[in-house]
């Protein structure tokens, strides 16, 4: 909150914390593709296929799967939090935030 013409009002969210939400998914499924036998488990556990994945891979979905993939594994989990230099809690809580 915030003292604006005298009254008191909420700042409206921008668009900037999605748009880093976005980013930091794009971040980790790219470390996820990075190793081959990684990103085979990937596209066997999630159906997808590399073509599918080009086509979605904007695609809240594709971002809810990514992060789901890393959150049912602890070691991957662990590996990208560190590879991105973000805490573990912070991949984990965005799967919470994207939309389908």
């Amino acid at each position: 909150m915030y003292l604006f013409n005298g009254q008191l009002t909420i700042l409206n969210r921008s668009d900037a914390p999605a748009a880093y939400d976005s980013s930091l998914v794009l971040r980790a499924l790219a470390w996820l593709l990075s190793d081959a036998p990684r990103a085979q488990r990937f596209l066997d556990l999630t159906g997808l296929t590399p073509d599918g994945l080009r086509d979605t891979v904007a695609a809240p979905a594709t971002h809810r799967a990514t992060l789901e993939f890393l959150c049912a594994h602890e070691p991957d989990l662990l590996a990208a939090a560190e590879a991105l230099e973000v805490p573990p809690a912070e991949l984990a809580s965005l799967r919470d935030r994207i939309a389908l």
